[in-house]
């Protein structure tokens, strides 16, 4: 079966230019799918995390707006969201777009926001956007005591979902499944799961090894969900973004070197392009019906060798590990309280 790639030309290495060349944006997708003010996505339910001014939240919004459907959005300062809000809602179209308060560092104001947003959206959620995340932060703990990147990028989300799991099921039927997406990195293919150690206390902390274990555990939850639950019309996907210096890599020591590799620096996007992989995910209909799937360049992912440079693609063998990721599941569920 031909892998699913409907933009491979404009994603071919010779064919990159850079920010703003021919790949799609967020809208083209929208665009493509022929979803613009579509009269079935009409009170549907979207809700991203993480949209706060310049990253890639407020360009899925922005794009799965068009179609229509009812945007919440969460941001950790209410007031950074309320300023997304007021940008979407300038366009004057149909469609709900509403902020939620959600710190991703307390897993206390994670129930907080579930509760606000089911309160906001009756009880209805079609699609779940996992998009919030931190990068090679400096060595830090949530308020729960978790590492900061495993804590926020993966067990913030994984309570999340769990709470927000029945709306999920309550809204999928057989004709248009519920999905969550969780944006992942191509850095899971140098990630580990330190069962042994998940919060660095024994382990020498290097930023950019916990944010891989985070990324992986990204991609190995969705597996998991998608499992779990696609008897029952709910799907998982993982996505890679693409390289995209937004507020993001304020804690790399520098970005000079991507610049300075010519090759390198041609595989970057601007953040509308960043965000069409997440939107092609949610809204396609290529993926309905289907999940358990990485994504990457809006296309389906391809298994890459271990020595590919990071800007190729693709992902690793232990990217899909189903004993590793029913582990890390129970495991989560653990840490933040649940049973299953």
């Amino acid at each position: 079966m031909a892998r699913i790639a409907p933009y491979a030309e404009q994603h071919k290495l010779e064919n990159l230019k850079g920010p703003g060349d021919a790949r799609p944006t967020a809208v083209q997708i929208i665009e493509d799918q022929g979803l613009v003010e579509d009269p079935a996505w009409t009170g549907r339910v979207v809700l991203i995390t993480g949209c706060s001014p310049g990253g890639l939240g407020p360009e899925t919004a922005r794009a799965i707006r068009l179609t229509g459907a009812d945007i919440y959005i969460t941001s950790r300062e209410l007031s950074k969201g309320k300023q997304v809000v007021d940008d979407l809602l300038a366009d004057g179209k149909p469609g709900k777009v509403e902020a939620i308060q959600m710190d991703m560092s307390s897993l206390e104001s994670v129930r907080a926001a579930a509760k606000d947003f089911l309160q906001k959206s009756g009880n209805r959620l079609n699609i779940l956007i996992n998009n919030a995340g931190v990068m090679a932060c400096p060595q830090g703990k949530t308020k729960d005591g978790f590492e900061t990147q495993f804590g926020i990028n993966h067990l913030a989300h994984f309570l999340l979902f769990n709470l927000l799991k029945d709306a999920l099921l309550a809204s999928a039927t057989p004709s248009f499944n519920s999905r969550v997406i969780s944006v992942a990195s191509g850095a899971h293919r140098n990630g580990k799961i330190n069962f042994e150690d998940l919060n660095f206390e024994h382990t020498e902390y290097i930023p950019i090894v916990a944010y891989r274990q985070s990324k992986l555990a990204n991609v190995l939850f969705a597996n998991e969900l998608d499992r779990r639950y696609k008897e029952q019309n709910l799907r998982g996907l993982s996505i890679h973004p693409g390289g995209i210096l937004t507020p993001l890599v304020r804690h790399l020591p520098s970005t000079d070197y991507i610049h300075a590799d010519k090759a390198m620096s041609a595989t970057l996007k601007n953040p509308s392009q960043g965000a069409a992989t997440t939107v092609w995910a949610a809204v396609a209909k290529e993926w309905e019906g289907k999940g358990g799937v990485y994504l990457d360049e809006c296309a389906e992912g391809w298994l890459t060798p271990d020595d590919a440079p990071y800007y190729h693609g693709g992902y690793a063998p232990h990217a899909f590990d189903p004993p590793t990721e029913k582990k890390l599941w129970e495991v989560s569920l653990k840490l933040v309280g649940l049973s299953e």
